[in-house]
């Protein structure tokens, strides 16, 4: 990919990037963790995978105006329009829209491409270890979901599935569950770390809990 292309690619991607949890760093920190995956996958396409990675969180936006939008599917049609207008071929558009579109986890929704494979194993990197429980924080901030609830008696409740949405709930239910999710053997090696990170602190947390509680 020439330079000229990579620069307008990432500038429309800085411009639709509004969210603390999904910013820009973000994009960078999937852009570099795929490319590292790439290195031992060599028939991924680095110019396919590189779009692919600046562009998948820009539909990130509309789903917060309208929790019902999926950001993947906004985000895939946000990208062929700007893809297209920038001069891609439709086979290459169509490539990083499906990469886009299934970058997030939904059943029945699984990943094709080898391009497609990283970017989902890169962008759940980025909710693995410190740096993940720290964007988890961010966004149910801004969507205004708890740490934890407590029960009649005033007890935490533990995050159960049954339960309102919150950060103990959110970690059991989908953080802690995402390490034997990766497709590829690069990503799931490079989580190894950051999964005992995450689960001192959830613990941490817990212990804190019951201490003031």
């Amino acid at each position: 990919m020439k330079e000229q292309e990579y620069r307008r690619i990432e500038e429309y991607m800085k411009a639709c990037m509004t969210d603390a949890a999904h910013d820009r760093e973000h994009v960078y920190r999937v852009l570099r963790a795929a490319l590292k995956i790439a290195d031992t996958e060599p028939e991924a396409d680095r110019d396919i995978l590189t779009a692919a990675c600046l562009l998948h969180d820009i539909g990130r936006e509309k789903q917060y105006a309208d929790p019902k939008v999926c950001h993947a599917e906004a985000g895939a049609e946000m990208a062929r329009r700007f893809l297209s207008e920038l001069g891609w071929d439709e086979a290459r558009v169509s490539h990083v829209s499906a990469c886009i579109f299934t970058h997030r986890f939904r059943k029945g929704r699984e990943p094709a491409s080898i391009e497609a494979k990283i970017l989902f194993d890169a962008d759940k990197l980025d909710v693995c270890g410190a740096i993940g429980i720290a964007r988890t924080l961010q966004y149910q901030g801004r969507v205004g979901e708890p740490l934890y609830w407590v029960d009649a008696k005033g007890d935490p409740l533990p995050g159960d599935p049954g339960e309102p949405a919150s950060f103990l709930k959110e970690y059991r239910k989908k953080l802690s569950k995402l390490y034997d999710r990766f497709y590829t053997p690069a990503a799931a090696e490079m989580a190894k770390g950051r999964r005992e990170i995450a689960e001192a602190f959830y613990q941490a947390v817990l212990q804190e809990i019951h201490l003031t509680d």
